[in-house]
């Protein structure tokens, strides 16, 4: 290690000590303060480390969460980014906080779609995650190509590392790529020829234009595609699921490559995740029984169905931010046999995305169908979900604007039903639980920054 290389290091693990002591928080800034120091702080930390990284639209934290708690069924020293902490400085205060254990060591690392290039400039992982490409934060991103090209050139830059992408994705067989690839997917019904919703992102052939055609779709442009005009159609799949015996709003039952599986989290959209995590464990050697160990995974994970007990009524949140992602959740509340109230949550800043649009490509009209007494239209857009609210046919009466958050909390105590999901876009998922956090509804602690 140089000398620079070890002043960055002491005073990263220095500034991290003390945050974490007497601030309870600082998930990033030691990076900042080591990269200041030494910009090529993240190839000297992550040496020594296999780096598994899970990157894509949809999906990354819980895949990355469930990956972790596999690998850690059969090797000890498994580290990992917290959430939102998943570009350059949050990596590499990651790696700062590792602690010494004997034996092989893994880093599986949750990492924005537009940050894998500039990481894999320092660290080259051995294994890349793929979990999907839909439209989301058009300002930000751009189109779902731009997206996949992204994290196309930063998964060549470790060109000998393997893609494990799903298979079921168009997107991901679209392009070659300098890296091997390796595809888990759903094989669970019958061919049945269909097409995909005239609302869905890239359904065409990459090869001659046409329109793709499908024999299985699970959601979105996911499942089993094939171009009638050139024969371009999905891979060969290395991991299959091949059933799916139970599926509700709490749970899941499933069977892959032989084996059944429980996922104590409802969902398709998460099936997929399970489904990758189970893939990575196969390829380290992970035994079936010790992957069933680490898809029982029960900690709920910062907005991704994460059960709060607000008064007497016990809420989801679920973190939403893109039609495809909102069009799954909306599936997901549809299963719930008990009647429920909504809490909408719109913000519009740049970590969510400021162009709302993609509000009205969500399936806002299931929920007129639905027993829904009662819906909270609140954050810095809530104006425009009152709006989205009323043209989905939920009548007016129904519908409460409540602009501050606070507020919001009051309201959620008064509502008619005992069960209350919250809908809430990234930042607003940040202030909610703060303000939770402050009236003691919620621990702190879970750090952003």
């Amino acid at each position: 290690m140089s000398f620079k290389s070890g002043l960055a290091t002491f005073v990263g693990k220095s500034s991290q000590w003390f945050l974490h002591t007497f601030l309870k928080g600082g998930s990033s800034y030691p990076g900042k303060l080591a990269l200041k120091i030494d910009p090529n702080i993240l190839d000297t930390l992550a040496k020594d480390y296999e780096v598994v990284v899970v990157t894509g639209t949809n999906g990354k934290t819980l895949t990355t969460a469930l990956t972790v708690n596999i690998l850690k069924q059969e090797y000890d020293n498994v580290l990992t980014n917290p959430t939102g902490a998943n570009m350059v400085q949050g990596i590499v205060s990651t790696f700062l906080s590792a602690k010494k254990h004997p034996g092989k060591k893994f880093a599986v690392l949750e990492i924005d779609e537009a940050s894998l290039s500039k990481v894999t400039e320092f660290i080259k992982p051995q294994l890349f995650v793929f979990t999907n490409i839909f439209r989301d934060q058009m300002d930000r991103y751009g189109e779902i190509y731009t997206t996949y090209r992204m994290i196309v050139e930063g998964a060549q830059k470790s060109p000998t590392g393997k893609i494990l992408a799903n298979g079921d994705s168009p997107i991901f067989n679209s392009v070659p790529t300098k890296n091997p690839r390796l595809y888990y997917g759903f094989d669970h019904k019958a061919d049945e020829e269909q097409m995909p919703h005239y609302n869905t992102d890239g359904i065409l052939c990459p090869n001659c234009h046409h329109l793709l055609h499908y024999k299985m779709i699970t959601y979105g442009n996911l499942g089993k595609y094939y171009c009638p005009n050139c024969g371009f159609k999905r891979p060969e799949l290395n991991y299959a699921l091949t059933e799916i015996t139970h599926m509700d709003n709490v749970s899941s039952d499933f069977t892959i490559d032989g084996t059944n599986y429980h996922l104590p989290v409802g969902g398709m959209y998460n099936i997929y995740n399970a489904l990758a995590a189970t893939s990575v464990g196969e390829m380290y050697g992970v035994s079936p029984e010790k992957i069933k160990q680490g898809l029982a995974y029960n900690e709920k994970i910062f907005g991704r169905q994460e059960t709060i007990t607000i008064g007497n009524k016990t809420c989801t949140l679920i973190l939403v931010k893109n039609p495809v992602g909102l069009n799954q959740v909306i599936d997901l509340i549809g299963l719930d046999p008990d009647p429920f109230s909504l809490v909408s949550l719109l913000n519009a800043n740049p970590a969510d995305g400021i162009d709302v649009s993609w509000i009205w490509d969500g399936n806002h009209e299931e929920f007129a169908h639905m027993s829904i007494p009662k819906v909270i239209a609140g954050g810095d857009r809530h104006k425009d979900m009152v709006l989205r609210f009323k043209v989905a046919g939920i009548s007016k009466e129904k519908i409460a604007e409540v602009a501050d958050l606070k507020d919001v909390i009051t309201e959620i105590k008064k509502l008619p039903t005992d069960h209350v999901y919250i809908l809430a876009t990234y930042t607003a998922v940040l202030q909610f639980r703060k303000l939770l956090a402050q009236e003691g509804i919620i621990k702190g602690g879970m750090n952003h920054d």
